[in-house]
């Protein structure tokens, strides 16, 4: 019983030292693809802010008047009726 707890001790151990010597190391040298991510983030940085000015121009969900499913179903309805009016008219051109 000794035995085996000595060694998953020094399992445990070993794997501790290799742990804090792999984490330990820096790199050496700085990853060109961080500097391109730090432009593309600089770059979109006023993307942000016009988005957050647009959406404040929008009215939010819970403020909006819910429609009935009729007044709905007529929307759309009459949007079909305009559809089929403009084609009709066109072929007649």
């Amino acid at each position: 019983m000794r035995g085996r707890t000595a060694w998953i001790a020094g399992a445990i151990g070993a794997a501790g030292v290799a742990y804090r010597a792999l984490r330990s190391r820096q790199p050496t040298e700085a990853d060109p693809r961080a500097d391109e991510l730090r432009r593309k983030l600089d770059e979109s940085k006023p993307l942000v802010e016009e988005r957050d000015e647009f959406e404040a121009g929008e009215t939010p969900v819970d403020e909006v008047e819910p429609a009935t499913l009729d007044e709905k179903r007529g929307a759309v309805h009459e949007r079909g009726r305009e559809a089929m009016r403009e084609m009709k008219g066109s072929k007649e051109r």
